[in-house]
């Protein structure tokens, strides 16, 4: 474990110097959608080879439990063991996300939506930064989120699948509300190749516009000075 750990913070430390080359930097986009949404394979599809770093804890946590030798299946037997696991991928996931803000580097944060105001708080800490933020929210039917469920390697019981639906589905007009202009719908019931590269068109849209927010000048000028460099990043 302090290998794996040493090894990240490596890792970490080196993304933090890519800073003002990073060609998303100051762009952070929310994913949500809830259990069999499919928005691992949307944020996979609409943002892959943008460059945009993901934080994710579900990989990290299924790596977790297979070490543990614990089921895929969460069954309510393995409950307090599965906690810990996920308890250990999240510290590695908030981690990863630190050097990746301290770097202003551009990066995508894969939730279920659930926390509205967790999200509206990591929103405005992010643009007291400098970042401009987008979300990305994957929709499906009830009944198509429960099919895809089951068909997933790690499973959600179903009464937490149907809870966490109805939560996510609550929060769909404060979102909309909240991002304004920087909220992308996708409905994604068909998993349809037009509404995937609909959505990689927009989120690409959005990555070349210049950052609006007027603190990311500042930093950008700050950095430049210190480090004696002279041309401004792209986006700026």
């Amino acid at each position: 474990m302090l290998k794996r750990m040493k090894d990240h913070k490596m890792k970490t430390f080196s993304e933090l110097q890519e800073g003002l080359q990073d060609p998303n930097i100051f762009k952070a986009f929310f994913l949500a959608g809830g259990p069999g949404s499919g928005k691992s394979y949307v944020v996979r599809y609409s943002t892959g080879g943008t460059g945009l770093r993901v934080v994710n804890s579900d990989d990290i946590f299924e790596k977790y439990l297979k070490d543990a030798g614990l089921s895929m299946k969460m069954p309510p037997e393995e409950w307090e063991e599965n906690q810990k696991e996920r308890k250990r991928a999240k510290k590695v996931t908030t981690s990863r996300q630190a050097n990746y803000i301290e770097g202003r580097i551009g990066m995508v944060i894969d939730g279920t939506g659930k926390e509205y105001d967790k999200i509206r708080a990591q929103k405005a800490d992010l643009e007291a930064l400098g970042y401009d933020t987008h979300m990305i929210f994957v929709n499906t039917s009830l009944d198509v989120a429960l099919e895809r469920n089951t068909k997933r390697e790690r499973t959600v019981p179903e009464d937490v699948a149907i809870t966490s639906w109805k939560t996510v589905q609550g929060n769909i007009g404060k979102f909309s509300s909240l991002f304004r202009g920087a909220f992308i719908p996708v409905d994604n019931n068909q998993a349809d190749d037009d509404i995937e590269m609909a959505t990689f068109k927009e989120v690409k849209r959005l990555l070349k516009k210049k950052v609006t927010n007027t603190r990311a000048k500042s930093w950008i000028e700050m950095e430049m000075k210190n480090r004696g460099i002279k041309r401004k990043p792209k986006g700026f």
